[in-house]
């Protein structure tokens, strides 16, 4: 006995209202997030902008590179101090192939530093089909890294000290030119996310201490300025 054409109907409808749905879901999530980022901006006193198609691509490393680059959404700039002063901050929502991959935190160093140094956990997915060379352990993670001798150069005890406090649910922090990154889950709070800039930015007094005599990094491209840069 076949099926009627109204139960077809019926079944058609109520699968465009689940879909519906699932759609207002999302969008009443991506709402509240985006409220919540804004807010938090501007709580710290720092700028906010929906949308940058640009600032994920200042970037070829670590969690940009496992997702394959994207947008940035609910995008914060500002700076703000570490133990060896001020530096300036990103904060975004990475989508890649139409929903959020991850959240990356950027903290950035006064200079180049000479090797692309990824941090992963042994536990996170992080093989892909262009890898950085394995040098080997650091700490808890595995190091990856563009250059053997240079990237031995930046390891020491104090940096190892510091990737420990990154935490377990980080799955990948990274160095890459004059920036030290890092990828938190879509779903990690404010309140994570200034745990993990105090971390990142530990790490980028470790590698950039500011009374190193290096060359500063002068005209070396940055990451859009366009958000602007305001203090905390």
């Amino acid at each position: 006995m076949g099926i009627p054409a109204w139960a077809w109907f019926l079944l058609a409808v109520v699968a465009g209202l689940a879909g519906a749905m699932m759609l207002l879901r999302d969008r009443a999530r991506l709402t509240s997030r985006n409220r919540e980022r804004r807010r938090w901006a501007g709580l710290r006193g720092w700028q906010f902008a929906e949308t940058d198609h640009d600032l994920p691509a200042q970037w070829e490393g670590g969690a940009v590179a496992f997702h394959g680059g994207g947008i940035a959404r609910d995008v914060v700039a500002g700076s703000t101090f570490t133990a060896d002063g001020r530096r300036r901050v990103y904060v975004f929502d990475l989508e890649s192939d139409g929903r959020i991959t991850a959240v990356i935190a950027a903290v950035q160093c006064r200079w180049a530093l000479p090797a692309l140094i990824e941090l992963w956990l042994p536990s996170a997915p992080f093989q892909r089909e262009q890898m950085p060379e394995l040098l080997g352990p650091v700490g808890q993670r595995y190091a990856f890294v563009s250059d053997l001798t240079a990237a031995r150069g930046l390891i020491t005890p104090d940096l190892i000290d510091a990737t420990e406090e990154i935490g377990a649910d980080i799955p990948v922090a990274w160095i890459e030119d004059g920036w030290v990154l890092a990828s938190a889950s879509p779903h990690a709070s404010p309140s994570r996310i200034e745990r993990l800039l105090r971390a990142i930015g530990e790490i980028a007094d470790v590698v950039d201490p500011f009374d190193a005599e290096v060359d500063p990094v002068g005209e070396h491209e940055q990451p859009s300025g366009r958000h602007g840069e305001r203090g905390d």
